[in-house]
């Protein structure tokens, strides 16, 4: 045997990409310790934290405004599949932050969607989760926007995490007032 054919078999690996913009990045720098250059491979049991606090984040936010641990992305396994997943945890006790509209406060957490956009004050961060086989590893991959997430991509094509009422009406579609909604038989459309 050839030393190809002994080598073990390679493994993709879970890779988070984020891609992050703030309106002042140019001027205020806050994203300098960020390494945008490479993938950075973490185990699958470490919590990355972004924050300001280098002794406590692995990700440093280099802006007073942004709380010392802001948030928390935890890699984990689904039950009874090799699906894997992120669960997203806002660690700030004076910033709310949003995921796809989702609002989440201190210690809240959600799963985060495959694909998302997260935001607290001005930031904004579009998280991709390209799925890997790993059990052991996963990576992420920084990424720097030049213009507005928000604006560059449509956010009404990213799903809400917001529930749907049984009636199917949602809260926040109004009707002109003095209008109620018509129940029509579906005979009646032809």
């Amino acid at each position: 045997m050839t030393s190809f054919e002994e080598a073990e078999t390679e493994e993709t690996v879970t890779c988070l990409h984020l891609t992050f913009y703030h309106p002042g990045q140019q001027e205020k720098m806050m994203f300098r310790c960020l390494n945008f250059c490479k993938r950075e491979q973490l185990r699958v049991d470490d919590t990355a934290k972004f924050g300001r606090d280098s002794s406590v984040c692995r990700y440093n936010l280099m802006d007073t405004r942004v709380s010392r641990i802001q948030f928390s992305l935890q890699f984990y396994r689904k039950l009874h599949t090799s699906e894997c997943g992120f669960e997203i945890k806002n660690l700030s006790k004076k910033t709310k932050l949003t995921v796809n509209q989702t609002e989440l406060g201190h210690l809240n957490k959600i799963e985060l969607p495959w694909k998302c956009i997260i935001c607290f004050g001005d930031y904004q961060i579009l998280a991709e989760i390209q799925e890997g086989e790993s059990v052991d590893y996963f990576e992420t991959h920084l990424h720097l926007a030049e213009a507005p997430i928000l604006q560059e991509r449509c956010l009404p094509c990213l799903p809400s995490l917001q529930p749907i009422p049984e009636n199917g009406i949602s809260a926040s579609l109004s009707l002109p007032q003095g209008k109620n909604p018509t129940e029509i038989d579906e005979n009646e459309l032809c």
